[in-house]
């Protein structure tokens, strides 16, 4: 029977009781009724079955940002309007002109042959992630998500269904800042971090996977300083929370629901979470949305050299205790850097007294800083190390 206790139970819970009863007793308590009734002076003989401190709940937090993060719907063109391939690598035979037969092979070509139609244009959705960063409805997300699109809207959290235009994008950073048309200009909206979140923090990710709007997951940021490959930039916040496709432009909030990252990337065999993805600093954010807001494009720091890393073996040619910096392989002539007096062979090692940890880290510093300013360089030349000052340019289009 299903509710049949058999007699070795009962035989072993009987023992046991009795025990039980025999340290209680020995301790102070006292027996009743077959209880054990421990006395409350002893602390130690509390139950392991009593509640402990429950775990603490993100509920708050979500309650407070959610409603600022929308999903990103996008019409893009899927097919051109254009024949197949083998109209494409069709070319005309060597034909004298007026021939009889010129005509049928250029229709042929064109695919205009009498009786064809030509192909449709297509159009499909790109489904991604936003987020409201100011109350007049500046939205920010990725550059990917809106990239040769149009028609774009984006969806509040309680269904709200808005048009909004592209201000501006930047590939590099993969950033996009759309405005949305209409409303009463008192959107909600979370503010970015001012400080750097740190491995081992927990993160919350807010977004669209998969086209299920307003998911919420959970981690740690697992890594900082990621190189991904994805542009000359790249400086990630590398994340454990499941990110999948459709959480591209959210945000990554800490526990104060300040967005610490903008998702953009994941690392997976399958196409799905793997628990490791990859969200834009804030600190990047803060700088791109504000030049995206201005102009509509963003300018950029240049000091016009060409770079490689510091690797263990250069290091210890040029007597640096580590291989860090960039070293300068060339300073481009007429350069600020060339004019600053900084030469081929030079190890920039710092940039306003911050260390330059690889050549990549020196790009993003000096990219960071408004043409015309005035950076200091550390250089490391001959042995010891010494300060430039150099007027930063503005870095040329399509670099």
């Amino acid at each position: 029977m299903l509710n049949k206790v058999s007699k070795p139970a009962r035989t072993r819970t009987a023992k046991w009781l009795g025990a039980a009863a025999v340290a209680a007793l020995i301790a102070g308590g006292a027996v009743e009724s077959g209880l054990v009734l421990p006395n409350p002076a002893h602390a130690e003989l509390r139950s392991l079955s009593q509640p402990v401190q429950a775990a603490p709940s993100f509920a708050e937090v979500i309650e407070r940002v959610k409603p600022a993060v929308v999903s990103v719907k996008v019409k893009v063109q899927t097919v051109a309007d254009r024949g197949n391939d083998e109209d494409q690598q069709f070319s005309l035979p060597d034909l004298p002109p007026g021939h009889p037969m010129e005509r049928f092979f250029r229709q042929f070509r064109d695919g205009r042959q009498p009786g064809r139609q030509q192909q449709p244009r297509q159009f499909g959705q790109a489904l991604g992630s936003g987020f409201f960063i100011s109350a007049d409805g500046y939205v920010v997300t990725n550059n990917h998500v809106v990239e040769n699109g149009s028609d774009v809207q984006v969806t509040m959290d309680d269904g709200k269904v808005l048009d909004a235009k592209v201000i501006g994008t930047d590939p590099n950073t993969d950033l996009a800042l759309l405005k949305v048309q209409g409303g009463d200009n008192d959107f909600p909206y979370v503010r970015l971090a001012p400080q750097k979140a740190r491995i081992g923090d927990w993160v919350l990710a807010v977004g669209n996977p998969f086209g299920l709007g307003g998911t919420v997951t959970a981690g740690i940021v697992s890594a900082q300083h990621r190189d991904i490959g994805q542009g000359p930039y790249d400086d990630f916040i590398q994340i454990d929370a499941p990110v999948n496709k459709g959480n591209s432009g959210g945000p990554t909030f800490n526990l104060s629901g300040e967005v610490v990252g903008v998702n953009t990337a994941i690392f997976s065999p399958s196409g799905g979470s793997v628990g490791i993805a990859f969200a834009i600093p804030a600190s990047t954010v803060d700088q791109v949305v504000t030049s995206l807001k201005n102009g509509g494009q963003v300018t950029r720091g240049f000091i016009g050299v060409q770079m490689q890393p510091v690797t263990k073996e250069i290091a210890e040619a040029i007597g640096l205790k580590e291989p860090k910096g960039a070293l300068v392989a060339e300073a481009l002539k007429d350069s600020p850097a060339a004019k600053a007096g900084v030469r081929t062979g030079d190890t920039i090692v710092a940039v306003n007294g911050e260390e330059v940890r690889e050549a990549k880290d020196l790009s993003r510093k000096v990219a960071q800083v408004a043409p015309g300013k005035t950076l200091t360089l550390t250089l490391y030349r001959d042995g010891k190390e010494r300060t430039v000052s150099v007027e930063v340019g503005t870095q040329p289009k399509g670099t």
